[in-house]
């Protein structure tokens, strides 16, 4: 089970520090087995069982590390949701998910109930949960789950406002694990690592938690991020793992504390999510660490290929071959290789690659062609097999390491009378590298106020358009009648006379 690696330590290394949360409160591998046994007893208590969805919302916590680790030593499917999700964005992944229970934080209960409404779903306090922590231990029997049954759903943007959720079935996770610690030995027992992110994606229950934790490491796990708390948690308590987006990398380079900074520690560090320019290579290269430039997708277990570090140097634009058991291919639209320096799709297989999506095999076949996952992103490979990646097929935006489907904006904005045409794209943006932006045609269309306090009603913070910008034409199309959304792009350049949304 996905959950063997916390009672294998618990049993052969109970006193060794599993979480320290916020540089304070310190669970060691007994304690959190106890905590967690408990929790499932609760939610068994509560009629939960194997199969059943159980949903996860909140800020970062303990408890919601151990009521998540519960429900899926139950057997249970963990789903995680966002905390910034407006009450609609929560709507349409319950319909999608039919969890039987949610458990939510006490600032995200309210937005979560609404969204419930009339359906028969418990809502559980995550607070409430930490009283399983000094609660007697109180195991239950090993649930019936098999290797291919899903553990966990994690909801991705995609290309639609149609939620799509990405299974992890038991067997994938393992796979992973085994894979990653195969090319990277420093994910060792023992090890330390740092999580500042969000827990509602992948880098947060799969990646950030259960990863560690099944490799007996020490999770030093933030309660958000903190450029100058986290750049001391690495220096102070040697931190030897550090992963994130760019932005991470980019303030804490640009604290004054970070000039005498010993950064010595740090044997693992990447970024995904967007491109690290090279000036923060260049910095963090000086400290005499390399951030190492990585891809991946929600699908692919959050990260499946990643520059070696004497490539990541020389060609820090690189994102590497793929992993041992995930080769990563460069192809055409008939399904063959492209030449090196030849712009195609990168495809991938592998055993820890998702199994498929839930409840939605038209886009598992959509993805899964010839056996082999199609990520929709476009690459070019050198003679050596070394890829980096071009652009984005789907379109995502990618803003502070957040995916944003333009589409979902774009239906948002297209209810407000006197809007005819709308499009979103991404533009440059300093602190999260890129924002969205929408592009608004319409005679009558309503000014910028409007539409940006119409998409803060509706959509999670992160995903209004800071720019507004309106045309005086029709967007341009292309022979099918799409939208040109890469010639919209040009629309809006950052010296355009547009309105920034406050």
């Amino acid at each position: 089970m996905i959950t063997d690696g916390v009672s294998w330590w618990a049993r052969n290394n109970p006193d060794r520090p599993a979480i320290v949360f916020d540089g304070v409160d310190e669970v060691d591998y007994a304690t959190l087995h106890g905590w967690t046994d408990s929790t499932a007893r609760r939610l068994a208590d509560l009629g939960i069982r194997a199969g059943d969805r159980v949903g996860f919302v909140g800020a970062n916590s303990l408890e919601w590390i151990a009521a998540a680790i519960g429900a899926l030593k139950l057997g249970a499917i963990a789903v995680p949701f966002n905390n910034r999700f407006t009450a609609a964005e929560f709507r349409r992944q319950i319909d999608d998910a039919e969890p039987v229970a949610v458990v939510a934080d006490e600032a995200s209960t309210a937005s979560m109930s609404a969204a419930i409404g009339e359906n028969r779903i418990q809502l559980l306090s995550m607070e409430s949960f930490a009283a399983q922590r000094l609660a007697p231990r109180t195991p239950l029997p090993p649930p019936a789950v098999e290797p291919d049954d899903v553990a966990i759903i994690v909801y991705t943007s995609g290309t639609t406002s149609k939620p799509k959720g990405v299974t992890i079935s038991h067997r994938s996770f393992v796979s992973f694990v085994t894979e990653f610690a195969v090319t990277e030995p420093v994910m060792r027992p023992g090890g330390r690592m740092i999580f500042v992110l969000s827990m509602s994606g992948m880098p947060g229950l799969p990646w950030h938690v259960l990863h560690p934790l099944t490799r007996g490491m020490t999770l030093f796990y933030e309660r958000g991020f903190d450029a100058k708390a986290m750049l001391t948690r690495i220096t102070e308590q040697r931190v030897e793992v550090a992963c994130g987006v760019p932005l991470l990398f980019e303030q804490m380079s640009a604290l004054p504390e970070f000039a005498d900074a010993d950064l010595s520690c740090i044997q693992l560090a990447t970024v995904a999510g967007a491109r690290v320019s090279p000036d923060n290579l260049q910095v963090w290269l000086d400290k005499g660490v390399v951030l190492r430039q990585s891809y991946g997708m929600t699908e692919l277990h959050g990260l499946s290929s990643m520059n070696p570090v004497d490539e990541a140097v020389r060609h820090p634009e690189a994102v590497g071959r793929g992993s041992i058991h995930t080769p990563h291919r460069v192809v055409r639209p008939d399904g063959s290789d492209c030449a090196p320096g030849e712009e195609g799709e990168i495809v991938a297989r592998g055993p820890s690659i998702t199994p498929g999506y839930w409840r939605n095999p038209e886009a598992t076949a959509e993805a899964w062609r010839d056996g082999w996952f199609h990520t929709g992103d476009v690459g070019v490979a050198d003679e050596s097999g070394l890829i980096r990646m071009v652009d984005r097929l789907k379109d995502l935006i990618i803003s502070g390491g957040y995916n944003i489907a333009p589409s979902e904006i774009e239906n948002v904005i297209a209810t407000l009378p006197g809007v005819e045409e709308v499009c979103v794209v991404p533009v440059p943006d300093a602190r999260f590298g890129e924002t969205p932006a929408a592009i608004v045609y319409g005679a009558a269309a309503p000014p910028v106020d409007v539409i940006v306090e119409h998409c803060r009603a509706q959509l999670a913070g992160y995903k209004i358009p800071r720019h507004v910008v309106h045309v005086a034409e029709p967007l341009p199309r292309m022979a099918s009648g799409k939208i040109a959304r890469r010639e919209i792009r040009g629309l809006y350049t950052p010296s355009r006379s547009a309105q920034e949304a406050s």
